[in-house]
């Protein structure tokens, strides 16, 4: 299903002052690569390293210094951005960002009724995202009244509702309390979506993802299994990260 394919080429990025905020000639530098249907995909490094960037040129927020992205075989233009985000959903670090009506119900709605569909099949698809991330008793609630894990459950919940073939998603997992971040990796892990994950958050990558890229000042370090990146001692320490907890009582 080639459709659902990711690329990017030669893509580079360089903030207007020429320089990122770790001081990088580039915030991003000649990234290549292609994720194909179905996979799941984390991608780890510092501070700095260009993930939240990368990200945004994704979905066309930036756009790109050099390089071209493809979501399938369209190539992301101006002109083709508004179709490229019906297929690519972002999910933000800060789910305050992405709650701002009254309600959860309303929120999840927005984008469908955006699409200009009829509100019959707004609430089908409302409901359906709702039940997928187990809130549908909060869909009358306020966001400002839901937990941190509640609200992260609702943002994936109004990206859902737009029914993409790819989840794009930004620290999933920041700031949630350790009952909370399990479900969220226990939701993630049952979509069939094409996920691409940035995040600080090695033991929810070594989980779910079974590919992993690592950035390192805007470059790609290393690309591979994820299993064979996260359990190379030399390799992360390299790059300022560490194996998964989980598997450093092993070591």
């Amino acid at each position: 299903m080639s459709h659902h394919k990711v690329e990017a080429r030669g893509l580079s990025y360089t903030y207007p002052d020429g320089n990122s905020c770790a001081g990088a000639r580039s915030a991003l530098e000649n990234i290549d690569f292609t994720i194909h249907h179905g996979q799941s995909v984390g991608i780890l490094g510092s501070n700095g390293a260009g993930k939240s960037t990368l990200l945004l040129l994704l979905m066309g927020v930036m756009q790109p210094t050099a390089g071209e992205i493809l979501v399938g075989d369209v190539k992301l233009t101006p002109k083709t951005v508004a179709d490229i985000r019906k297929r690519l959903g972002l999910v933000f670090q800060n789910p305050d960002d992405q709650l701002f009506m009254n309600t959860i119900y309303d929120d999840v709605a927005f984008g469908p009724r955006n699409m200009n569909l009829d509100e019959e099949l707004v609430d089908k698809r409302v409901t359906e995202a709702l039940e997928k991330v187990d809130i549908l008793h909060l869909k009358d609630r306020a966001p400002y009244r839901c937990s941190g894990g509640e609200k992260r459950a609702a943002s994936i919940a109004s990206v859902l509702s737009m029914q993409p073939d790819v989840l794009i998603l930004d620290e999933p997992t920041a700031n949630l309390d350790p009952k909370a971040r399990r479900q969220a990796i226990e939701l993630l892990r049952g979509f069939a979506h094409t996920k691409l994950i940035a995040t600080h958050d090695i033991d929810m990558v070594y989980d779910i993802c079974e590919r992993t890229i690592i950035l390192q000042d805007g470059r790609i370090m290393a690309d591979g299994s994820t299993r064979d990146i996260v359990m190379d001692a030399a390799l992360m320490d390299m790059y300022g990260l560490e194996i998964p907890l989980c598997m450093q009582k092993n070591i």
